[in-house]
C-alpha cells in the first residue's frame, strides 16, 4: 500500500509539474522545438538535475529504497534498435508536439485533442509488443 501511495503521489507531482510548466500544450512544445521559446530548456535542465542528484545520491544516502528492494544499475545498452527507437520517438514528438508523459497529463488537464496522441502511443506500444513476440 505504501508503494502504491508513493507511486500515486509521484505521478500526481509529475503531472502537476508538466501542466504548470506548459509541457502539456503541444504549441508550447512545438515553439521550443522550433527554437522560438526556450523556456522548456529550464524545465528539461531542472528535471535532469533532480534526476542526476536522485540517482547519484539516493543509493549512497539511503542504502536501500524506502519501500523495499535494492538499488541496481540499469542493464540497458546502446544498439541500432535504441537509435531507431529514439528517431521514431523524436519524429513523433516533433510531429504532434507531445511525448507520452505530457500527453497523458494533458488528458488529465482536459485537453481532449491529445486523445489522438495517446491513441498513437498505444498503437506504437502494441506494435512494439508484437515485434518483440515475433522476434523472439
Amino acid at each position: 500500500m505504501k508503494r502504491a501511495a508513493a507511486a500515486l503521489l509521484g505521478g500526481v507531482l509529475f503531472g502537476l509539474g508538466l501542466a504548470v510548466s506548459g509541457m502539456v500544450r503541444p504549441e508550447t512544445v512545438l515553439d521550443f522545438l522550433h527554437l522560438r521559446d526556450m523556456g522548456l530548456l529550464l524545465v528539461l535542465g531542472g528535471a535532469a538535475g533532480v534526476s542526476l542528484l536522485a540517482f547519484q545520491l539516493a543509493p549512497r544516502l539511503l542504502g536501500r529504497p524506502a519501500f523495499g528492494g535494492s538499488f541496481e544499475p540499469h542493464p540497458g545498452r546502446l544498439s541500432g534498435r535504441t537509435f531507431a527507437g529514439a528517431a521514431i520517438f523524436g519524429a513523433g514528438w516533433g510531429l504532434c508536439g507531445v511525448c507520452p508523459g505530457p500527453a497523458v497529463a494533458g488528458l488529465g488537464a482536459g485537453l481532449t485533442a491529445l486523445l489522438w496522441s495517446v491513441a498513437g502511443l498505444a498503437l506504437g506500444a502494441w506494435l512494439h509488443g508484437l515485434y518483440q513476440e515475433l522476434a523472439g
